[in-house]
């Protein structure tokens, strides 16, 4: 295990530890666009999987598609950023198929695990049957206990891929300031399950009440699984880009979005905004 600066300081550390230029990578769109950054910065190459709304759901044959010989990695994020897609146990077992079927690694990012919706579970991708020796477990507690700022994050790897992964870290940000690791540490400890429960009962109740205010203005959301992002389709509002749709929603009413141009480029994308 590795303590970084963040959950997005350990996935930085992993790419640069794991990837070599020109290693091709897929991941889901919408995608978390510091997933797509971390690729670029070690001249790893994002090959994309798309997902379809409302439930974004893709299909094998697409990922059968795109996977090729220069194919070293795949990426989960589940919860997910900016769907709040939570991926099946099935899916799960699904790309763990394919991932030892193709000798891919798997990178999950895994920092919303405690926001789940609708009774739903996590199932991290490393406990299933072969998937220890060729997951990296990336999560967090900054968004659990509502410390960003501290910028606690971690990963989890087999031993050969910790020791490659911890010694980027050593160079890249030497540690998390050992303070605020205690403090989370003592969190981990204390903090009782039903903490845990309360924090999933509290942002569903959110949930609810922002996609029933959306659906009311007109702006159908993507009902969140898990996490707390919104998709909402803004179609209808003026504008021929994600951008011109999100100012001229900031500026009759005062809420910010996010184009969904930075989740999903092109046409397509110009259709969403995402909140949080």
């Amino acid at each position: 295990m590795t303590v970084s600066a963040g959950a997005t300081g350990a996935f930085h550390c992993a790419c640069a530890a794991l990837f070599n230029p020109g290693d091709e990578v897929m991941l889901f769109e919408p995608y978390y666009q510091y997933h797509i950054s971390a690729l670029a910065a070690v001249e790893a190459i994002p090959v994309v999987v798309h997902m379809q709304p409302p439930s974004w759901t893709y299909s094998l044959a697409e990922l059968e598609q795109v996977v090729t010989k220069k194919t070293k990695a795949i990426i989960v994020n589940s919860p997910g950023n900016p769907t709040g897609k939570v991926f099946s146990r099935l899916e799960l077992e699904t790309l763990a198929e394919f991932a030892c079927r193709h000798d891919l690694f798997v990178f999950t990012d895994e920092i919303y695990e405690y926001f789940l919706y609708d009774g739903r579970t996590h199932v991290s991708m490393a406990t299933l049957p072969d998937m220890a020796e060729r997951t990296i477990t990336i999560g967090g507690y900054s968004k659990t206990f509502s410390v960003t700022g501290w910028r606690i994050g971690y990963s989890v790897a087999a031993k050969p891929w910790a020791s490659a992964i911890g010694a980027m870290n050593d160079l890249l940000y030497v540690c998390a300031p050992a303070p605020l690791q205690i403090g989370v540490a003592r969190g981990i400890r204390n903090l009782p399950d039903d903490f845990y429960r309360s924090l999933a009962r509290d942002y569903q109740h959110k949930r609810d009440r922002f996609c029933s205010a959306l659906a009311k203005a007109g702006l159908t959301p993507s009902i969140p699984e898990g996490a707390y992002y919104v998709l909402a389709d803004v179609s209808r509002l003026p504008g021929d880009s994600g951008k011109a749709r999100a100012m001229y929603l900031l500026k009759t009413t005062g809420v910010a979005g996010v184009p969904g141009e930075a989740f999903i480029p092109g046409v397509a994308g110009a259709n969403f905004s995402g909140a949080r």
